[in-house]
């Protein structure tokens, strides 16, 4: 409708597998799939720009970040950020090792339960699909420290991830995204 050149976006080449593909100048088709054979080289930063009618890029300028550098980021600058990102008591379930947030529209399994939990989202998304990780961190620090200290990835709570190793580029091929 508003034939768009190009979109900007938040995702980083830390984050996930599809996501280490994409280029600063992520080319969609007329269709807007992405197609990871016909990205673009950008060598020594220069961005090819060019696309045909209909086309359009999604543009990452955060691609070579990683979650650290976003979180010392907002401390230095001092960005407000939501509250669901600092510890917070929630009903909560464990899936296949995943804290998931109690749902209506999730249905429990046999072997699982409710149980309240101090817990933070590292990363937000779809409720459905995004775990959520057990925490104390009340303060930008708190949350500094312990993304310093973690063992897993920011994306390692995502349920998404565990259901298929490509669910984020096949995502992207149908144009979720």
């Amino acid at each position: 409708e508003f034939k768009f050149d190009a979109a900007l976006g938040g995702g980083r080449r830390d984050e996930e597998k599809a996501r280490a593909k994409e280029r600063f100048f992520s080319h969609r088709d007329d269709f807007g799939q992405w197609d990871p054979k016909n990205q673009r080289p950008e060598l020594w930063n220069i961005f090819n720009g060019k696309k045909h009618m209909g086309e359009h890029f999604r543009v990452f300028p955060l691609s070579n970040w990683t979650e650290m550098d976003v979180w010392q980021y907002i401390y230095l600058e001092e960005i407000p950020i939501p509250n669901l990102y600092f510890t917070h008591k929630r009903e909560v379930f464990n899936r296949d090792g995943t804290w998931l947030a109690k749902a209506s529209f999730m249905q429990l399994k046999e072997d699982e339960f409710y149980e309240l939990k101090d817990v933070r989202c590292r990363t937000i998304g779809d409720i459905s699909c995004t775990g959520l990780t057990l925490s104390t961190a009340t303060t930008l620090k708190d949350i500094i420290q312990e993304v310093a200290a973690a063992r897993s990835t920011e994306r390692g709570g995502r349920y998404d991830d565990k259901r298929s190793e490509a669910a984020m580029e096949d995502r992207k091929k149908e144009g979720y995204f």
